[in-house]
């Protein structure tokens, strides 16, 4: 064999290698991000589903006589708001993410005291269309967590993917960053102040 041969041969096996490592690395990534995009729909469409409970639940307490207007208006501009807020999967920021936590606790708490408010209602709290919708909101609110929780599990292997060397590089390379997690609320670890003083 000739001599000139030999670091032909050694540098064609390296570019091989470097080519082989870059598409595992590359697909790899791409699968986890696909991941990742697919839990954060399944958590939109939970929220989805909750907006569209608290739309025809809202309907139904509307019916109620003399109801608190200012109650149900309060759960409207909430879900209006909450429901203007869209995030892109691809590209999370931790501002972004805030915002939408934010909307999307501001209508819980509206919902919230909406259903403490109904309490004083004896043919509302009867009523068979109330207790289903307020049933499947308690599902749904159980829908989100869920969908929240495993958004969070599809991130870290993401995160830890791009965020390991050598893999870093390449990372920063292709313009791959670290996702952010979805979190609670600042003050969420707090029991929240109940007041049943009904006037």
């Amino acid at each position: 064999m000739k001599k000139w041969l030999i670091p032909l041969i050694v540098i064609g096996v390296i570019i091989f290698a470097v080519f082989s490592w870059t598409k595992s690395f590359y697909n790899k990534t791409i699968n986890l991000e696909e991941t990742t995009k697919q839990q954060w729909a399944k958590v939109e469409s939970s929220y989805q589903r909750r907006s569209d409970l608290i739309g025809n639940l809202v309907k139904t307490v509307q019916g109620a006589a003399d109801f608190e207007r200012g109650t149900l208006k309060d759960v409207i501009e909430a879900r209006a708001k909450a429901s203007s807020i869209s995030i892109d999967p691809t590209n999370i920021s931790p501002e972004q993410l805030s915002a939408f936590n934010s909307a999307q606790s501001g209508l819980s708490s509206a919902l919230n005291k909406l259903l403490v408010v109904v309490e004083r209602y004896p043919e509302l709290k009867a009523n068979q269309n109330f207790l289903e919708l307020q049933s499947q909101l308690e599902g749904t609110e159980n829908r989100i967590n869920v969908a929240r929780d495993r958004f969070n599990e599809s991130v870290q292997p993401y995160n830890e993917h791009v965020r390991d060397f050598p893999n870093n590089i390449l990372a920063g390379i292709f313009g791959f960053e670290k996702m952010t997690y979805f979190e609670a609320e600042s003050g969420a670890e707090n029991n929240p102040d109940v007041d049943f003083q009904f006037d």
